[in-house]
């Protein structure tokens, strides 16, 4: 077998046992736990005047109720504010249980443990909750207007204000040849991942440790916080993360109120608790994201080159803001994409609003970002009468700029500095897979048959790899199996598959006897967790670098044993052998075995590393003081800055003319990801993320009413795409190595979900000859547009006679 792996695009190794049926989801563990179940707020805003458990206390099956009075001082604080930043000012998070008021439907009131959740359930219907219905603030434009207040001490519901700028923006829109002002609108949506959150506590009285399974992005930092909040010591606590269905970004939150009650009331219990989250309860309380209103100014001369840009938008984080103000940051910082404009501001407001917090979910503020500046392209374009895409290319940093410094702060804290890409080589490529130059001449066509055909183009650039850091330990045993784990989690991205071709290419030892664990404390205990587009540029090094630590003490021992200079040998097929020479060699396996001096032998095998098989003359320690036992590496890998991937994606679809339904007919993507490990997988991120990009244009948001509830909270009303409405996806690569790292890679996990609003509005608009500035827009909302159009209202050059920015 060759171990040349790096690069190649082999099946994924995880399918076999999970299309087989093997998987282990949380809660296919702790079949005999105890169940929790949870009381949750009907109202938007209310105070909790009371809780009568009178009526549940006689259900047999039930173990114990909770409410916020029974909770000990540190499980009864605030949960973290995870990410603190100097311009969320007022910062505010919720209780694990509401403490006397609630601030968004599905808040957590109380808690039931019940011998299973059938039982849970039926208790948690027979507890009274009494409420003062308090007034809800839905919506960024009330949260704006601060009739009513989310929080009484944050004045105008106002979190956060951030302004980052390079240069007069306003000075240069004033000042430009030409101007361009409008707003833009993105509607809220979510992750919806197959399977919800979770977790399972299995407390150890005999020593007071806890190991914990949780359906989980982030094991290690759910251990820290499991330990903060009951008052263990790290060591004490164990967390794993099972095979998870999904995560998206929103099983990154961490600690969920039910990760520290279930694991809280496990220890108190003396039993195994599990809670396993059902749908509904998905929907209204865990996390949303999207939700912005943006305000335009742009300024550029007569090639369409962006002299000036200066944009304000309004932000809806929710009732709280566990994770701070990450996802409004990478808005205002990736809106630029591959471009350079000569000056820029970007302004944003966070605002709370009486509805489910609003966290990271794949894209994470960029595919807002892209659909802002890439609407402002279009706009530009046909402004001056210009193609699409000669607008952008006009506008395009350079293959010979790079590093190119945008002057800003990203969301890691660094220098918003893109280390390398090709933007005009891969708007060439794009363009030749959609047939944009060809296009008009097949529009007129199906225009004289009564089709309405539209084009649409979207840049963007994805700021991946970011930090602090993350961990691998490579391992070889006497088997000669190589055992690989990282404290990153996994869901579903192929970690088992990229990470053991890294290992296969480093160490020259077949990929079946490469074993990879994520997401498990016992095994790895430091990391930081999977999101951002970070676990191939982050682990993935690390991993590399560990296995580089490995292979120099391989060569060294084997070189011992072989009589050989180290440097001459190599590993190939798992065995070390003198180059040019491959009679002279020793297997990895037996050189694991004299990496660690023994006194008992176990086998065969280990005789060789017995005291009196060794040389007496050597007068050395068995272990060098510079060594350690055993055939193993572990090193870490911290980036200076984040690296940035890039592409661009085009589409065609048509639009019914008279029920205004758009069908995708072609959908194109160029995608730059720096040296790619296995291109079958990163082909498969980058078309489930254009699947949810197409989601969130056309069919996926969360209608909330007035009140504040939320109206389409099943699978019956929420919208989501079937196979047949996602179109053939054709993708091609360009590979520009970072060179920030060791493996010249960017990440790939987010790409295919950021820039597909905006390019499925460039289409729609292209097919109606009518503006689109908001996102999602459904058959319903097209038609009345039209008739909008029609009667004036919405002119037909696309300019929404009410949209000028305030």
């Amino acid at each position: 077998m060759t171990t040349r792996m790096f690069g190649e695009p082999i099946q994924r190794r995880e399918d076999p046992r999970l299309l087989a049926g093997r998987g282990r989801y949380l809660d296919d563990l702790g079949h005999g736990a105890l169940a929790a179940a949870f009381v949750r707020s009907p109202h938007a805003h209310a105070r909790v005047l009371d809780i009568d458990v009178t009526d549940a206390l006689d259900v047999d099956g039930l173990v114990a109720i909770y409410t916020y009075e029974d909770l000990p001082e540190r499980v009864a604080d605030p949960l973290p504010l995870l990410i603190p930043h100097p311009a969320l000012t007022h910062g505010r998070t919720g209780y694990p249980l509401a403490n006397g008021i609630v601030r968004h439907v599905g808040e957590p009131v109380a808690m039931v443990v019940a011998t299973d959740p059938y039982v849970a359930e039926d208790i948690v219907d027979l507890i009274q909750v009494n409420f003062e219905p308090l007034p809800a603030v839905v919506g960024i434009e009330n949260a704006v207007r601060a009739e009513r207040l989310v929080h009484d001490d944050v004045p105008g519901n106002v979190g956060a204000h951030l302004v980052q700028e390079v240069g007069d923006a306003p000075l240069a829109v004033d000042t430009a040849p030409h101007r361009l002002e409008f707003r833009l609108d993105i509607e809220r949506s979510a992750s919806t991942p197959l399977e919800g959150r979770g977790v399972y506590a299995r407390p150890d009285a005999s020593d007071g440790s806890i190991r914990v399974y949780s359906s989980t992005q982030t094991s290690t930092s759910v251990r820290f916080a499991i330990a903060a909040k009951l008052g263990l010591p790290a060591t004490k606590v164990e967390v794993i993360a099972p095979d998870v269905g999904g995560g998206f970004g929103v099983k990154i939150v961490h600690p969920w109120p039910e990760e520290i009650l279930v694991s809280w009331a496990a220890r108190v219990l003396g039993r195994e608790v599990k809670w396993a989250e059902d749908r509904r309860e998905h929907f209204v309380s865990s996390a949303h994201e999207r939700g912005q209103v943006q305000f335009v100014r742009v300024g550029f001369d007569d090639e369409g080159r962006v002299l000036g840009l200066d944009v304000r938008f309004l932000h809806d984080h929710g009732a709280y803001t566990p994770y701070g103000i990450i996802v409004p940051i990478i808005t205002s910082t990736q809106l630029l994409g591959p471009y350079k404009v000569g000056a820029y501001r970007a302004e944003f407001t966070s605002l709370y609003t009486n509805t489910v917090i609003v966290t990271p979910y794949r894209g994470a503020g960029r595919p807002q970002g892209v659909f802002c500046m890439e609407r402002t392209m279009d706009r530009i374009a046909e402004h001056l009468g210009r193609d699409r895409a000669e607008v952008r290319s006009a506008n395009f940093i350079q293959p010979h700029e790079f590093p190119y410094d945008q002057g800003l702060v990203f969301q890691d804290g660094r220098p918003l500095i893109y280390d390398s890409g090709n933007y005009p080589e891969a708007l060439e490529k794009v363009k030749e897979m959609i047939g944009w130059d060809e296009f008009p001449g097949r529009q007129e066509k199906a225009a004289a048959q009564g089709r309405r055909l539209g084009i649409g183009l979207a840049c963007y650039v994805e700021g991946t790899g970011v930090g602090p850091y993350e961990g691998g330990h490579v391992q070889v045993d006497s088997a000669g199996r190589v055992h690989v784990s990282t404290g990153l989690t996994s869901q579903g991205q192929g970690h088992g598959t990229v990470f053991a071709q890294i290992v296969a290419e480093e160490l020259g030892v077949p990929i079946d006897a490469v074993e990879v664990t994520t997401g498990d404390t016992r095994r790895f205990s430091y990391a930081v967790g999977t999101f951002a587009s970070r676990a191939a540029v982050l682990s993935g090094n690390a991993i590399a670098l560990a296995c580089r630590r490995l292979r120099e003490k391989a060569l060294r021992i084997a070189g011992e044993a072989l009589e050989a200079d180290p440097g001459d040998l190599e590993i190939v097929d798992g065995i070390v052998r003198v180059v040019g020479n491959p009679r002279t060699a020793i297997p990895l396996r037996t050189v694991a075995v004299l990496a660690n001096p023994l006194r008992y032998a176990f086998d065969e095998e280990a005789v060789r590393a017995t005291q009196f098989a060794r040389s007496s003359g050597d007068d050395g320690p068995p272990v060098p003081e510079d060594d350690e036992p055993g055939l193993e590496g572990r090193d870490y890998y911290s980036p200076v800055r984040s690296t940035f991937a890039s592409g661009m994606h085009a589409a065609v679809v048509e639009v019914d003319p008279d029920t205004a339904e758009v069908r995708i007919l072609r959908y194109a993507v160029v995608h730059d990801c720096g040296r790619m490990i296995n291109p079958t997988i990163v082909e498969g991120q980058v078309h489930g993320g254009v699947a949810q990009g197409i989601a969130g244009a056309l069919y996926e948001r969360m209608a909330y009413d007035e009140s504040g509830q939320l109206l389409n909270a099943s699978f019956m009303d929420f919208l989501m795409p079937y196979a047949t409405e996602i179109p053939r996806i054709t993708t091609g690569h360009l590979e520009t190595p970072s060179p920030l790292n060791p493996l010249g890679i960017k990440g790939a996990g987010e790409a295919g979900v950021i820039p597909v609003s905006a390019v499925i509005a460039s289409a729609i608009e292209d097919a109606e000859g009518i503006r689109i500035a908001r996102m999602p827009i459904s058959p319903d909302e097209l038609f009345w547009l039209r008739r909008r159009a029609e009667t004036g209202e919405v002119e037909r050059t696309g300019v929404v006679k009410s949209d000028r920015a305030p």
